[in-house]
């Protein structure tokens, strides 16, 4: 972990009060950076808060409200001025099949999962140090044809498109924009949008699917954020996949 580089700097996480986003809010954090986290629940900004200690900031804010991240960048420059990096992970995880899809619903993941991220990446671009970097998250949704996520899957390669675009617009800012691209990840998210009667099958047959047999860990998200936001210093407009092989192999 490139501590030397973390250690003083100020990062942001949106949608970093559970999951691969508070784990990689609380590796930040060990490595000595100053961190702001955004949640939408309140439960789980208090635990964040509480795990995090006085080295973070947990607020709340709703990405998709154009509103709120209004508020939030006003509130950067208030207190930071300027920072150092940017993680957009916010988003929800959805199956559900085309014919079973509602306008509703499928306003409410693009509102998350494209909206609040193109506008997160709008608001606070301006407040990022040349030489900073932001990283979003997509998902080998965007790349497997995988039956039910049809309306996640757009969602995401939707950001994978605006990941390339951002990068060549705020490359002459002397800012680095990237994606990390997940697989099956142990970070509660399985369990949160799937039946409980149905995860214990759906998580066998992805293991076993999978080239390296298992779930992948927050921790390893983390420290591939780091990467990108630290170390990358030659690497703009790219997608990383964490997915155990499952995207090439």
């Amino acid at each position: 972990m490139p501590c030397n580089q973390v250690r003083g700097s100020r990062v942001v996480v949106i949608g970093g009060t559970s999951g691969s986003g508070l784990a990689t809010a609380q590796a930040l954090v060990e490595a000595g950076a100053q961190v702001l986290v955004t949640g939408r629940t309140q439960s789980k900004i208090d635990a964040a808060a509480e795990q995090l200690g006085t080295a973070a900031t947990v607020l709340r804010s709703d990405a998709s409200v154009v509103a709120d991240v209004d508020t939030l960048a006003a509130r950067i420059a208030a207190e930071y001025g300027r920072v150092d990096g940017v993680f957009v992970n916010a988003g929800i995880p959805l199956s559900r099949p085309l014919a079973e899809m509602d306008e509703a619903t499928f306003d409410e993941i693009v509102a998350v999962n494209v909206k609040g991220p193109y506008f997160t990446v709008a608001k606070l671009a301006p407040l990022l140090n040349s030489g900073s970097a932001i990283v979003l998250t997509t998902s080998v949704a965007n790349r497997l044809a995988t039956p039910g996520l049809s309306a996640y899957a757009a969602t995401k390669a939707a950001l994978r498109a605006m990941v390339r675009t951002a990068a060549r617009e705020l490359l002459p800012h002397g800012i680095r924009v990237n994606a990390i691209s997940p697989g099956p990840i142990d970070s509660g998210a399985l369990e949160r949008w799937m039946p409980a009667t149905d995860t214990a099958a759906v998580r066998t047959g992805m293991t076993q699917e999978n080239p390296m047999r298992r779930f992948g860990t927050t921790a390893e998200i983390a420290a591939a954020v780091l990467f990108l936001l630290f170390d990358a210093t030659y690497t703009t407009g790219a997608e990383l996949t964490v997915d155990g092989g499952a995207a090439h192999l």
